[in-house]
């Protein structure tokens, strides 16, 4: 697979312009949803590298990062006489990159895309790696390829078309990073998410910026490492096991942000971690305490046990009939290719909803 070149903007026209040019390509497509259509096109649409672009719209919100959707986009990309030799542009948030990376991927065996992540979770998350794909059979991402961009630019500028909840989706993968690289990136991290009033709108997004590209540079590391998640790029996967299972089960009731499952998912995981790899108790509970502030909680019972467990177990990572887990022995001290017994995620549900 082909490594792809993550671009941090300070210019993005002329950042979006090189990106095309090194392209070689008939014809150009954009990827928007009805959100980043109204929002963030416009910022791009009369580049004149972009004067030429064929537009091709999606349903908003992770309940349409589905096969239909998918097909709406093969099925415009065929009306509009694309060849295997066009380029698509995906302009939007982890459901437009994952989608459109996916049906760029496939569309005539693969055609060239670029990735402009517009939120900050599919900045730090979705458009750097490579994985593609949709939701299915009300899993998530259950069809999929790895497949990178040609290009991913990250330009700060779209940040500021978010509300508070969406900003702190995406930091909880930033949180994320910190917590699998060291001690001094976990508590910078930590230290501007505790300094936040949670009753006021994120307003001093200049801070987030070296912050933002310190991340990505964890996740490109990683990836580049290790493309296809044979060993190392299993580290990213902490808080998802329990994570992509609350956002399974919210998909049923009332949805959440995928960020917002994570840092659910991470209560859960490090109380693991303590309980099995004895990552030290005040630094998870310093964590948690962070994460409960800004994120809540998702209501459960114990009656949803069974299902969250059902869904964990459907999880990719999976092998045979265990569980599989990302652990910390410490921050930085990363455990592949941990399992828990039913009794232990049982109880870590139950910490999840004490705590």
């Amino acid at each position: 697979m082909e490594p792809q070149k993550v671009i941090i903007s300070d210019n993005l026209q002329q950042s979006l312009s090189e990106a095309i040019a090194a392209c070689k390509y008939d014809q150009l497509f954009v990827l928007v949803d009805t959100t980043t259509e109204r929002l963030c096109l416009p910022v791009v649409a009369d580049y004149d590298c972009m004067r030429n672009a064929r537009r091709i719209v999606i349903p908003d919100t992770d309940t349409h990062k589905t096969l239909d959707s998918v097909t709406h986009v093969w099925s415009e990309l065929q009306r509009l006489g694309a060849t295997r030799h066009s380029l698509m542009i995906n302009l939007g948030g982890g459901m437009v990159t994952d989608l459109g990376g996916f049906a760029a991927s496939t569309f005539k065996r693969g055609i060239q895309y670029i990735n402009i992540p517009t939120t900050l979770l599919s900045m730090v998350d979705a458009s750097v790696g490579g994985k593609t794909g949709f939701n299915f059979g009300g899993l998530k991402n259950e069809i999929g390829v790895f497949s990178n961009a040609s290009s991913v630019i990250l330009d700060t500028t779209f940040l500021r078309t978010m509300d508070r909840e969406n900003l702190l989706s995406g930091y909880a993968e930033m949180l994320k990073h910190g917590l699998i690289s060291n001690d001094r990136m976990w508590a910078q991290l930590l230290e501007f998410l505790e300094s936040l009033d949670p009753q006021e709108s994120l307003e001093n997004l200049d801070s987030l910026a070296p912050m933002l590209a310190e991340s990505v540079a964890v996740k490109q590391r990683i990836v580049t490492e290790d493309p296809t998640e044979h060993g190392i790029r299993k580290a990213l996967n902490l808080g998802h096991t329990a994570g992509h299972a609350f956002e399974s089960l919210a998909l049923e009731r009332k949805p959440v942000l995928h960020g917002y499952a994570v840092a659910y998912g991470l209560i859960v995981e490090l109380y693991l971690c303590c309980v099995k790899t004895g990552f030290p108790q005040q630094k998870m509970r310093q964590t948690v305490a962070a994460i409960k502030e800004h994120y809540g909680r998702m209501p459960i019972t114990c009656d949803d046990y069974p299902q969250l467990l059902a869904l964990m177990h459907h999880d990719k990572k999976n092998t045979g009939h265990d569980i599989n887990f990302t652990l910390l022995g410490d921050v930085g001290d990363i455990r592949i290719n941990q399992t828990a017994s039913e009794e232990e995620i049982r109880d870590a549900l139950d910490f999840y909803r004490e705590c």
